[in-house]
Formats: C-alpha cells, sequence, structure tokens
C-alpha cells in the first residue's frame, strides 16, 4: 500500500510541476511567427504578474516596436502612444507612455542580457517600469543588474531577428515599424 501511496504522490509532483510549467510560458505572436517565451516568476514576480496582466487583457495586440537598434535590441510594449489600434496611437510619442497601472520598483537580479532575454524598459529611475520592455538580439552585459529580466525566449528567437530594424542615426527609432499581432500566456 505505502508504494501505492508513493507513486500516487511522484505522479501528483509531476502533474503539478508541468501546470507550473505551462503558467510560466507566453506566447509572442509576430509577422513572421510564434515566439515562445519563459518568465522567471521567482527572480521577478512583480514584473511577471504586469506582463502577464497586459498581455491577457489584450492590451500589447498591435503594439509597434518602436526602437530596434540592430545587433542590440527591439523595444516595444508602449500600450499608451505605441498601440496602432488605439486612438491615442502616435508613433512620434511612442516609447514616452506606459500603462494606467503604477510604475513598478526594480526586481534587479543576476539573470544576464544574453541572446533572447526578455527585460522591462524604464527612464533614469529604477522604479519606473511600467509596460515597455525588449528582447536583447545579443548579450549585453553592460545591462546586468541594472534592468529587469523577467523573461527569455525558448523558441522562435529567427521571428524576433526579422523585426524590422530602426535607424540607427535616430536612436533606433522605426518608421512603418513591425508590431505586436498578440501576445498571451499560454
Amino acid at each position: 500500500m505505502s508504494k501505492l501511496i508513493i507513486n500516487i504522490l511522484f505522479y501528483l509532483l509531476i502533474l503539478i510541476s508541468n501546470l507550473n510549467a505551462k503558467e510560466n510560458i507566453m506566447i509572442l505572436k509576430l509577422k513572421d511567427g510564434d515566439v515562445k517565451i519563459e518568465l522567471f516568476t521567482e527572480q521577478a514576480p512583480e514584473h511577471v504578474k504586469r506582463i502577464k496582466k497586459l498581455a491577457d487583457d489584450g492590451l500589447y495586440d498591435g503594439v509597434v516596436f518602436h526602437r530596434v537598434i540592430e545587433d542590440f535590441m527591439a523595444q516595444t510594449g508602449d500600450v499608451k502612444f505605441g498601440n496602432s489600434k488605439s486612438e491615442t496611437y502616435d508613433l512620434r510619442r511612442a516609447g514616452m507612455g506606459g500603462s494606467d497601472l503604477p510604475n513598478l520598483n526594480s526586481e534587479f537580479s543576476n539573470l544576464p542580457h544574453e541572446r533572447g532575454t526578455l527585460s522591462m524598459a524604464r527612464s533614469s529611475d529604477p522604479n519606473s517600469a511600467n509596460s515597455q520592455f525588449f528582447i536583447c538580439f545579443k548579450p549585453a552585459p553592460f545591462l546586468d543588474r541594472q534592468y529587469t529580466v523577467f523573461g527569455k525566449v525558448i523558441d522562435g528567437m529567427e521571428h524576433v531577428d526579422k523585426i524590422k530594424k530602426g535607424d540607427s542615426q535616430k536612436n533606433g527609432s522605426v518608421e512603418n515599424p513591425d508590431k505586436i499581432i498578440s501576445f498571451r500566456s499560454k
């Protein structure tokens, strides 16, 4: 009988582990395909909650990649001025807005900014992250422990690589930018 109980407990642990893993996965739909993202809930719990809420509420759908710098990163997430489906859309102001939710306190960690890392954008105030984030094309160790890393691309980085790049003379600003088709928890 005790062997049966041990087996049942073992299978329950596997089931719970698989359910938790699915809660920490999001799908970012881009024009060239789906990008699977793992979220780091232990390292950045409040940032992960924020991203999931905004995404699952559909607020990222139609948001442009307003700043994309070759060999560095692609920035998006301005749900106020960067949402091409919104009345407040203004490409000239994209990157200056956020959500109606309060800014987040930093959750810096030792997670490195490497290829595929998702990290929160912010102003010079470490506690000013709100809705904008960026995806690194290449390692950017100079950002480590200064920006909150909340996730990483685990599949589909080749689609991120195809995001339209911005003008290097204009800090990566993009004319006719690519946009997020949808962003949801799996």
